[in-house]
């Protein structure tokens, strides 16, 4: 006799866009999947009604507080994942507490976000994505001065497996690299100068973030640092949005001493219609999308469902 089905609920988005792929996953381990519609997150009221009906829950940035979680334990739910590595949007404290098996999918995404934050730094040095608009949308053919990457320095911020994906793909560019992580390891011997923050900032000609978003990194880009910056810098962030304050990026910008921006991330996301940042031609917006290769989203994906079957078969 088959056993009871267990209902899986999947909010993240890139697995989302990919989901008839796994749907096959899901029957080999007998769950049920449900796909939620959902462009980036679901809210908590959505969530608190929706989370209780199911076994299992495979989250993307959605909220998963103490409330939505209590919400599920006292209906079905048994066990969450977070697909991806980012973590601040869940309380697994919470999850603890409740007695709910949780778990993210840590140490997988570190080349695909790298790949975009290598992407973006070039695309500042060379304003490439500005001359594509232009030529595009205004039928123009500008013919801006970039600059070269050789011998720049970066002020690489976070220095896990993005950051040091990340400092590979400078050090290939022949780029001086100092990380910031108080928690430096360097197990690939890479030629990278272990920092403080904020120290040695005014050298950087370009800020790279990667970092996670903890109470420790919480804009620890703002308007004490911008003083510290040198005059030109290019500022890259692949890591969380609230990492930097936007209205000192913003202040930055107004007053020339941030020369471009290239975001994947922000502070309040999708970026509002009438964020000050857009009125700079330079920048360059990403949608929170820098770990979205298919390749990634398929090992990803698979390992989340083994993951949320393991635990609703202990």
């Amino acid at each position: 006799m088959t056993s009871e089905r267990k209902r899986i609920l999947v909010t993240c988005p890139p697995m989302l866009g990919m989901i008839d792929e796994f749907r096959g996953a899901f029957e080999e381990k007998n769950l049920e999947l449900t796909a939620a519609k959902v462009i980036q997150t679901m809210s908590e009221a959505e969530l608190i009604e929706t989370v209780p009906d199911f076994h299992g829950w495979i989250i993307g940035d959605d909220p998963a507080t103490a409330a939505v979680l209590e919400a599920g334990k006292k209906g079905e739910l048994l066990a969450i994942v977070k697909w991806g590595v980012g973590v601040d949007n869940v309380d697994f404290d919470a999850a603890r507490k409740l007695g709910i098996p949780a778990s993210n999918t840590p140490g997988v995404f570190g080349r695909e976000v790298a790949d975009l934050a290598m992407n973006y730094v070039g695309g500042l040095a060379r304003q490439s994505f500005f001359i594509d608009r232009q030529i595009r949308t205004a039928f123009a053919w500008p013919k801006p001065a970039g600059i070269s990457l050789a011998d720049k320095t970066v002020a690489l911020v976070g220095f896990g497996d993005i950051g040091r994906n990340v400092a590979k793909r400078l050090l290939a560019a022949d780029m001086k690299v100092a990380a910031y992580d108080p928690y430096f390891q360097n197990p690939d011997n890479l030629q990278v100068t272990a920092q403080n923050w904020p120290d040695a900032l005014q050298e950087a000609d370009f800020i790279v973030f990667t970092a996670p978003l903890t109470p420790q990194t919480r804009h620890m880009f703002n308007h004490d640092t911008l003083r510290q910056v040198k005059r030109g810098v290019r500022v890259v962030n692949v890591g969380r949005g609230p990492v930097i304050d936007e209205t000192a990026l913003i202040k930055g910008m107004a007053e020339g001493i941030i020369h471009s921006v290239a975001l994947d991330v922000f502070e309040e996301e999708p970026l509002p219609a009438n964020s000050p940042l857009r009125q700079y031609d330079l920048n360059i917006f990403g949608s929170h999308n820098g770990s979205n290769t298919s390749d990634a989203v398929r090992r990803v994906s698979l390992k989340a469902i083994d993951l949320i079957s393991e635990f609703l078969e202990s």
